[in-house]
C-alpha cells in the first residue's frame, strides 16, 4: 500500500493535484477555472479540493488522492485531446462528389459499350464523346465556389463580432437547433449587482439607500473582494462609503465571525458608530431588537434562497424570445446551484426545468438511470446546474446522439471539453486561451444577441451554398444524360472544347452567387439530402431530354426551320453543334435562378452581381454561336435568326422548371 503524502494548502496557492481536506478550519477555494463560479467555495474537513483551483483564504492540511489524468482537471484535458470531430460539410461534400462520379461512370460505361462494340465508331470520335462527359459532368468549380462563398461569409461574421476559426463551421452554425449556453457573459453580465427593489429594510426610519450606505461603510474600499466591490459599487458615488466619517478600525471577514465590521467617527456629531455586514444570524445577534425581527429576517432569507439569490444580472429576455422564434432552443449550463439557475432562467423568460448535473451522471461517467430516460431528461430540460466539465461534455454528446446540432458557449478551462465536442463551440468575449483553442468561433463582444445575429448570417450563407450544390448536380445530370443520348442514339459527336468553354464561362461567372441576395431559412437549415438529390435528378432528367428534343427539331428542316423562316440547318454538323452549344449554355446557367429561389423564380429578384454575370456569360456564348468559326472544334456560325430561335426555345424550356422544383419538394415531404 502506497503512503499518501500530506501537504499544507495555503492562501494564494494554486493546487496542481487533487486533495481531500482532513483537519483545521475551513478555507475559501476559487474553483472558477473548473466550474465558472465567480465566488470562492468554502471547503472544510472531508471536502475535495480539485486541481486547477486556488486557495483564496485560510490554511489547511490535505492529503493528495489523485494526480495527472486521474485528477479532475486532468480528466477535462484528456476529454479535449481525445475528441475528434468530422464536420457535416465534409461528409455532404463527399456524398455529392460520389454521386457525380457515379453518374459520370455510368454514362461512360454506356458510351463505351454502345459506341465501340455495337456501333463500331472510330476511336477518335469515341474518345471525344467520353471527354465531353468527363469535362461537363465533373463540377470543376464546386470547391472554389463553395470556399469563396464561405470565405466571404466568414468575413461578414467577423464584422458582426464573431470570428470563425474553421470556415465549415458556418454550415453547422446554420443548422444549430440547440445552444447550451454558459450564463457567464452570454445570458448574464457575469458580475454581481444589488437590486434596490429587493432590499429588505427592518429598521424604522431607514430606506434601501440607508441600508446600502451602511453596508458600504462595512466594506473595504481598497483591495476589495467581489462582494465588497458590489456593495460599494451600488452607491451613486463610491466615495460616499468613507465621506464624512473617520475610520478607526476595520475587522475583515473571517470564517469564525462570518462578518465584517467597521468602527468610525461621524464628522457631523463626533460620535463613534459601528456598522457590520455578514451572515444573517451573526448580524441578528448584534441587533438591539434582533429577537423581534428574527422571524421576518429568516423568512426573507428563505424567500431569496428559493429564488436563487444571489443571481448575476441578466441580459435582455427579448433575445431569448427571438432565438426561439428562429428555432434555436437555449439551455442554461451553469456551475452554480439549482436555485440560482432557476432564478436566471425565470428572469430571462426561459423555462425553469433546471436539473442538477449529479442527477444525470454518476461519478464514474455512467448515467444514474436508464440511458433512454437520461436522454429524454436532457432533451426536455431547460438547463443544468452544478455541472462540471465532464457533465457538460456528456450533455453535448447525448444531445448529438439525438440528432441535434449542438452549440456550446464557454469562457474557461472548464468549458474546453464541451466546446471541442460540440458541433459549434463558441468562446465568448474574454474567454481564456484554453477555451479559444477548443472553440470553433470566438466572439469579440459579449451577449447572446451576437450569437443570434451570427446564426441568421450563417443561414443566409448556407442557403447560397445549398442553392449552388443543387444547381451543380442538376447540371451534371443534364450534361451526362443529354450528350449520352445524342452520342448513342443519333451518333452526334459534340466538341470537348466547346464543353470546356461552357464550363469556363458558366462556372467562372457563377462564383458571383457568393454575394447573391437570398432569403435565409426561418428555422435551422440542414442538408436534406433526399430532397436535394431528388430535385437535382428531376431537374437534370428534364433538361437532358429537352436538349435532345431541340436537336431533333433543328435537324429536320420541315419541323422548325421552314416555319420560322430561317435557313434550315439540317445535317450540317458544325451548325448543329453551335446551336446545341448555345442552348446548353443558356439553360444550364439559367437553372441557378430556379435553385436559388424558394417560390417562383421570376418573383424573387436575384442579386445584381449574379444577374450581370449571367448576362455577360450568355451574351458571350451568343456572340460565339453567331459569329465564330472554329475548325478544330467543328464550330460554324448560325446567325442571329437561329440565335433568336435558341433563346425562345430556352425560355419555353425554363418555364416548367419551377413546377418540377415544387413537385420534387412535395414528394420529398411525403416520402
Amino acid at each position: 500500500m502506497a503512503t499518501l503524502p500530506w501537504q499544507r494548502v495555503r492562501e494564494r496557492e494554486k493546487r496542481e493535484r487533487e486533495r481531500v481536506t482532513v483537519k483545521e478550519d475551513a478555507v475559501k477555494i476559487d474553483q472558477s477555472a473548473l466550474t465558472g463560479e465567480s465566488l470562492p467555495a468554502t471547503k472544510g474537513p472531508g471536502d475535495e479540493v480539485h486541481s486547477g483551483s486556488t486557495c483564496k483564504q485560510g490554511e489547511i492540511e490535505a492529503v493528495v488522492i489523485a494526480t495527472g489524468v486521474h485528477s479532475f482537471f486532468g480528466k477535462a484535458a484528456h476529454l479535449v485531446d481525445s475528441t475528434e470531430q468530422q464536420g457535416h460539410f465534409q461528409k455532404v461534400l463527399s456524398k455529392i462528389c460520389s454521386f457525380s462520379i457515379a453518374s459520370i461512370a455510368c454514362g461512360l460505361l454506356v458510351e463505351i459499350v454502345v459506341m465501340w462494340p455495337i456501333q463500331r465508331r472510330s476511336y477518335h470520335d469515341g474518345i471525344d464523346n467520353l471527354l465531353v462527359l468527363l469535362i461537363g459532368g465533373i463540377p470543376i468549380a464546386m470547391p472554389t465556389v463553395l470556399f469563396v462563398t464561405m470565405a466571404i461569409g466568414a468575413r461578414r461574421l467577423a464584422a458582426q463580432d464573431a470570428i470563425t476559426k474553421r470556415m465549415t463551421t458556418i454550415e453547422e452554425l446554420a443548422g444549430m437547433d440547440i445552444l447550451c449556453s454558459d450564463e457567464a457573459g452570454t445570458l448574464t453580465l457575469n458580475k454581481l449587482i444589488i437590486d434596490r427593489k429587493l432590499v429588505e429594510v427592518f429598521a424604522p426610519g431607514m430606506d434601501a439607500g440607508d441600508v446600502i450606505l451602511h453596508a458600504a461603510r462595512a466594506s473595504r474600499t481598497e483591495n476589495q473582494d467581489p462582494i465588497d466591490a458590489t456593495v460599494v459599487g451600488a452607491l451613486e458615488d463610491p466615495g460616499l462609503a468613507r465621506r464624512g466619517i473617520h475610520e478607526l478600525h476595520f475587522l475583515p471577514f473571517n470564517p469564525v465571525d462570518k462578518r465584517t465590521t467597521v468602527t468610525y467617527l461621524d464628522d457631523r456629531d463626533g460620535r463613534m458608530y459601528r456598522a457590520s455586514k455578514g451572515a444573517p444570524d451573526q448580524i441578528l445577534a448584534l441587533a438591539r431588537e434582533g429577537h423581534e425581527i428574527a422571524a421576518r429576517v429568516h423568512a426573507a432569507v428563505d424567500r431569496f434562497a428559493d429564488r436563487g439569490f444571489w443571481a448575476s444580472p441578466c441580459r435582455s429576455a427579448d433575445t431569448i424570445n427571438r432565438s426561439l422564434d428562429f428555432g434555436l432552443a437555449v439551455k442554461l449550463i451553469t456551475g452554480y446551484q439549482t436555485a440560482i439557475g432557476k432564478e436566471t432562467c425565470r428572469r430571462l423568460g426561459m423555462g425553469t426545468n433546471m436539473l442538477p448535473g449529479s442527477a444525470l451522471l454518476c461519478d464514474d461517467g455512467y448515467s444514474s438511470t436508464a440511458a433512454r430516460d437520461v436522454d429524454d431528461l436532457i432533451e426536455r430540460a431547460d438547463g443544468f446546474a452544478g455541472v462540471f466539465p465532464e457533465h457538460k461534455y456528456e450533455i453535448v454528446r447525448r444531445l448529438q446522439a439525438r440528432r441535434h446540432v449542438v452549440g456550446m458557449t464557454g469562457d474557461g478551462v472548464n468549458d474546453a471539453p464541451a466546446l471541442k465536442k460540440a458541433d459549434v463551440g463558441i468562446a465568448v468575449a474574454g474567454a481564456t486561451d484554453a477555451a479559444r483553442s477548443a472553440a470553433d468561433i470566438v466572439l469579440t463582444e459579449p451577449g447572446l444577441s451576437v450569437i443570434v445575429s451570427a446564426v441568421l448570417t450563417s443561414r443566409a450563407i448556407f442557403q447560397r451554398i445549398k442553392n449552388y450544390t443543387i444547381y451543380v448536380i442538376a447540371i451534371n445530370i443534364h450534361i451526362v444524360l443529354g450528350f449520352l443520348l445524342l452520342a448513342t442514339i443519333w451518333k452526334f459527336d459534340f466538341s470537348p472544347f466547346m464543353v470546356l468553354v461552357i464550363a469556363v464561362l458558366n462556372d467562372g461567372t457563377i462564383m458571383t452567387i457568393a454575394k447573391d441576395r437570398v432569403r435565409p431559412s426561418p428555422m435551422p437549415d440542414r442538408w436534406r439530402l433526399r430532397e436535394i438529390f431528388s430535385t437535382r435528378i428531376l431537374l437534370g432528367s428534364y433538361l437532358g431530354p429537352m436538349t435532345v428534343v431541340f436537336f431533333w427539331l433543328v435537324r429536320e428542316p420541315h419541323r422548325l426551320g421552314n416555319s420560322l423562316h430561317v435557313e434550315p440547318i439540317g445535317d450540317d454538323h458544325d451548325m448543329l453543334l453551335s446551336a446545341i452549344y448555345l442552348q446548353v449554355s443558356i439553360v444550364s446557367q439559367a437553372l441557378i435562378f430556379v435553385t436559388r429561389s424558394r417560390g417562383w423564380s421570376f418573383l424573387e429578384r436575384p442579386g445584381l452581381l449574379l444577374l450581370t454575370a449571367f448576362a455577360v456569360a450568355q451574351l458571350t456564348a451568343t456572340l460565339i454561336s453567331v459569329y465564330m468559326t472554329l475548325s478544330f472544334a467543328r464550330l460554324k456560325p448560325i446567325g442571329w435568326g437561329w440565335a433568336g430561335v435558341v433563346w425562345v426555345y430556352s425560355i419555353i424550356t425554363y418555364i416548367p422548371l419551377d413546377l418540377i422544383k415544387f413537385a420534387s419538394a412535395s414528394l420529398s415531404k411525403h416520402y
